[in-house]
């Protein structure tokens, strides 16, 4: 018998015992290969189709941290877009990880240095997926002169690293250390890294392995001559390094995200993660479009929605006669929601505030300055998903800061499902980072403070001061105003802005997709290879006219 494995003298003892043991250990691999078996399947119908063109140039695909063993759904929507140029004969050439990283972003495990990525397993899911496509696999080759110089560095200074290479197929020196920051924090699951030796490894990984994939992807290119570069998210190190070299080259890089929408895709020429949106300024809401958004509000408002599969409000609790007894006790009610610190928008919010936990020293500030308001922290409910835990949380914040004795802060847990929306209709002003929820209290008519640079903070929404100073004298002149007038276009472009996002630019892939074994995963439902044709399909219409004609990835 195994140490700490359970044995049972009959097939039916184990169904019935359930264990995580078992799920994991035998149903999980079973499942992953019936999985990857399908795919290959899949990969061979496309492959049998159309040839590529030998006169069109090719477009270069690359997802090495949308997934590693399952099928997340960004990888879908790589996988999909990919299959819809192939069968429009176009070339497509996807560069592939062959345990050419020492380190990877999904597979890192924080706390275990020692513990290597599960690269068999990855490759066996890559291969099934790529079956019968162009692959370019790249391994690993040490750079022992670039380790040198590593070591002895501390967080701080890999932050900061740039490599002065010889390579001269892209610019140097190269800012690896900037490249890899951001996939750190998200798999650290935090801003401020300990300057330990676990952190220092892994950046350290990190970067040899970002160069390993810089050198490999400027081969490619460089031989390939691509018209297009294809990339998840743009964030984690592997993609953000190709994006790099791509862009120093004068290529074009799409990137892709999750979109708003249940299956949804977002892809953009710009960085995913930012979502940049154009609206027209001539675009207004037609009677259909507003009640279609209404709708779509009213399910939103009841906490029935979800994002990538993950459903964050099961169910959504009004306020209940504790918490209406303590908000009477106060004169005024600020809501303060917060965002998950590692969380991969935060680049690009962070441009008033160095990070989201300096913005909340101000919001402690102004607490103590006005005892009369009772100021709600509300933390983001990601930071309690589980295998997705914070690790430098906002509740460790409010404990380690003294607000949590103060009398006029009250702190909300992730894991309270209290309905935020009646909190915004008793507020006399929201303070938000750069969460959608503020988008949905403009369209409330709320007053919104915002300190981060929000996807929605483009267009005249909600109040955005520009600096630190700019921004407390706003709350504070809010916090004593007998009331706050709010411009009527807030309500009217954040309005615009959620139904663009909502039906312009989530591209629908539901006719393909349904939901698997994990909320966070998905499978192919069934459909032909017809139904990926630009005719049948408004999602790769709007895909293939991005890539290939420059369009703006929006629907008709």
């Amino acid at each position: 018998m195994t140490a700490g494995k359970p044995t049972f003298n009959s097939l039916g003892r184990i169904f019935a015992r359930g264990s995580a043991w078992f799920n994991g250990e035998i149903i999980l691999p079973i499942r992953r290969g019936l999985h990857n078996r399908r795919l290959t399947a899949r990969a061979r119908q496309i492959s049998a189709q159309f040839p590529p063109r030998a006169d069109l140039r090719p477009v270069v695909f690359f997802r090495a941290s949308s997934g590693i063993q399952d099928f997340s759904y960004n990888n879908a929507f790589h996988t999909l877009a990919a299959w819809g140029l192939r069968l429009q004969r176009v070339p497509v050439i996807h560069f592939a990880c062959q345990a050419g990283m020492t380190r990877c972003v999904l597979g890192t495990v924080p706390a275990k240095p020692g513990v290597k990525p599960p690269c068999a397993g990855c490759i066996r899911h890559s291969r099934a997926l790529l079956t019968g496509s162009q692959t370019h696999w790249f391994g690993f080759q040490p750079d022992d002169r670039l380790r040198a110089q590593l070591l002895g560095l501390s967080v701080s200074e890999l932050e900061a690293f740039a490599y002065d290479h010889d390579n001269d197929l892209f610019p140097s020196p190269m800012p690896l250390g900037g490249l890899v920051v951001a996939g750190l924090r998200w798999r650290m699951r935090r801003h401020h890294f300990l300057d330990d030796e676990a952190t220092r490894f892994h950046f350290r990984e990190y970067i040899v392995s970002a160069w390993n994939v810089a050198r490999e992807f400027a081969s490619l290119v460089e031989h390939a001559d691509p018209q297009a570069v294809v990339v998840f998210n743009g964030q984690f190190f592997p993609e953000a390094t190709a994006a790099w070299v791509a862009r120093q080259r004068g290529l074009r890089v799409i990137t892709h995200e999750v979109g708003l929408q249940p299956f949804s895709g977002y892809f953009t020429e710009g960085e995913a993660t930012a979502y940049p949106i154009h609206i027209p300024d001539t675009f207004q809401l037609t009677v259909e479009q507003n009640a279609r958004l209404d709708e779509y509000l009213s399910n939103r408002f009841q906490g029935n929605f979800t994002m990538a599969g993950v459903r964050f409000w099961p169910q959504m609790k009004g306020l209940d006669e504790g918490l209406l007894q303590k908000l009477n006790q106060f004169d005024q009610v600020v809501p303060v929601f917060t965002n998950v610190v590692f969380d991969t928008s935060q680049p690009h919010a962070n441009t008033v505030f160095p990070e989201m936990f300096s913005w909340l020293e101000i919001v402690q500030s102004l607490a103590a300055d006005a005892p009369r308001t009772l100021f709600i922290i509300r933390a983001h409910p990601d930071e309690a998903r589980a295998g997705k835990q914070s690790r430098e949380s906002v509740q460790e914040w409010v404990e380690k800061s003294g607000a949590a004795l103060m009398p006029n802060v009250l702190f909300i847990a992730p894991g309270e499902h209290l309905s935020s929306y009646e909190l915004i209709q008793r507020a006399k002003f929201v303070m938000i980072y750069n969460s959608t929820i503020g988008l949905e209290a403009a369209i409330l008519g709320a007053a919104v403070l915002c300190a981060g640079k929000a996807r929605f903070t483009r267009y005249p929404t909600v109040f955005f001061p520009q600096t630190m100073e700019a921004y407390a004298q706003q709350a504070q002149a809010f916090l004593a105003a007998g009331s706050i007038e709010v411009p009527d276009e807030f309500r009217q472009n954040a309005r615009r802005f959620l139904y663009y996002q909502l039906y312009k630019t989530s591209l629908p892939f539901n006719r393909f997709l349904e939901t698997a074994y994990s909320p966070s995963m998905t499978r192919f439902a069934e459909f032909s290879w017809q139904d990926l044709l630009p005719d049948n399909s408004a999602a790769i219409h709007t895909i293939l006219d991005g890539i290939l004609d420059g369009g703006e990835f929006l629907l008709p």
